[in-house]
């Protein structure tokens, strides 16, 4: 991951680019998750992006160091907030509302808060663990502990806002969030899934076996 962050750097038709961590679980922890890292690119085109996962030594080292991939290759339907004072996902699609989506959420805690919005996770946490429509997701981060993401795929939009607006520890961690000022930074983000490629154990992939417009690939790898 060190030497990933110089190649990617100065890469054609890569606009903005992260490499996350991720944490123990379903990866809202304080404690890391040394076995699984992330990698976040803006490509120019969907074509850009699989020429370079495919073909570049930067990619072709990941893959090849790793038990276990998933790639999702994915178009920004909606976003709001900041990642860095820029949003990076301003190329906006379409999609139905009976298609799967994926969602990000990032945010930056401020430091005076941390004790208090690491309290409030533990619950937050298990509530993730049997969410309906939810086919699979993982806590990110570029920061331990101050620098945090989400990353999530859902069988549709809908299941997402029922989560997300109606399930009560989500909405009462969205309530304190605003009472008492937690970020310094926050962004949301849907996408439209493209192409799912996987070897992913906890991938619920039955949940998305059911869309037309999704093109679901497997690989095993040793």
């Amino acid at each position: 991951m060190k030497k990933a962050r110089q190649q990617l750097a100065g890469m054609e038709s890569l606009n903005f680019h992260k490499l996350l961590g991720t944490g123990s679980g379903n990866g809202f922890s304080i404690w890391p998750d040394f076995s699984v890292y992330a990698l976040l690119n803006v490509w120019n085109s969907y074509r850009a992006a699989q020429k370079a996962i495919l073909n570049m030594p930067v990619f072709l080292n990941m893959q090849a160091r790793s038990s276990h991939q998933l790639t999702v290759y994915m178009q920004s339907v909606r976003s709001k907030g900041s990642w860095n004072q820029q949003n990076p996902f301003t190329d906006l699609s379409a999609t139905a509302p009976d298609e799967p989506i994926a969602v990000i959420t990032r945010a930056s805690i401020a430091p005076k808060k941390l004790f208090t919005f690491w309290k409030n996770v533990p619950s937050v946490s298990k509530s993730l663990q049997k969410i309906e429509g939810m086919a699979f997701s993982k806590g990110i981060g570029e920061l331990p502990l101050m620098e945090q993401a989400t990353f999530s795929i859902w069988k549709s939009r809908k299941d997402m806002v029922n989560y997300a607006y109606r399930g009560n520890k989500h909405r009462e961690m969205i309530k304190k969030t605003k009472q008492l000022g937690w970020y310094t930074e926050e962004l949301f983000a849907e996408f439209k899934l493209m192409r799912v490629e996987y070897d992913w154990p906890e991938l619920d992939l039955h949940l998305l076996k059911n869309s037309n417009m999704l093109k679901l690939s497997h690989s095993a790898n040793s």
